[in-house]
């Protein structure tokens, strides 16, 4: 029973959610929905909203699949697809890999830039190097330990938007107005894209 395992173990058992759960606080979701509510006030908090949504139906869908067959998605792709759109799915993830890195590496270089005033090429480089000494942890030792690193990272994220919170009070007729769906201007749908982009 749940309920017999010590909470500390029950923490533990959370470590791959909160390595998924970066996902959702990167760098280039954080830049999107910045720009959003920096062009547009709250008029695309729905979007936002939405995705958020949609992504929690994909990760509950997926971890349903992982309990009850003891297998991934991908796992059960690979072996029901034939060949050719096995390599189709095998690609498009690639893609995605490398526009997710991509997104990833220029938002943190951004974000360096704007608190270090760094050159955009340096915080590039940065980021990059300490994604990689992350990963390493991992390698080295071993996936406990970079769990609990992840954890160190999201628990600062966490303090930093809950002080900002505070440091910039939201209002909450513009929030509760912005859960109305709707675009102001040309530009708000393509944001709106890349806010789905970024967070699904």
């Amino acid at each position: 029973m749940l309920s017999q395992v010590p909470m500390t173990r029950r923490i533990t058992l959370l470590g791959p959610a909160f390595i998924a759960a970066v996902a959702y606080v990167d760098p280039g979701n954080v830049a999107t929905n910045v720009t959003a509510g920096s062009r547009f006030g709250y008029t695309l908090v729905w979007v936002v909203v939405m995705a958020n949504l949609m992504a929690m139906l994909v990760q509950y869908l997926s971890a349903k699949l992982g309990m009850v067959t003891g297998k991934s998605l991908t796992t059960h792709l690979g072996q029901r697809l034939k060949t050719g759109p096995r390599i189709a799915y095998w690609l498009q993830a690639e893609a995605i890999a490398m526009a997710t890195d991509i997104a990833e590496i220029v938002g943190g270089a951004i974000a360096l830039s704007l608190l270090f005033d760094l050159p955009l090429v340096v915080g590039a480089i940065i980021t990059a190097t300490i994604s990689m000494i992350v990963l390493r942890i991992g390698d080295i030792r071993g996936q406990s330990a970079l769990e609990r690193v992840i954890m160190a990272f999201l628990a600062l994220i966490a303090v930093g938007f809950t002080a900002g919170l505070f440091i910039n009070v939201p209002d909450g007729g513009g929030l509760a107005g912005g859960l109305v769906p709707m675009f102001a201007g040309s530009d708000s749908p393509l944001l709106a894209s890349g806010i789905i982009g970024a967070t699904d």
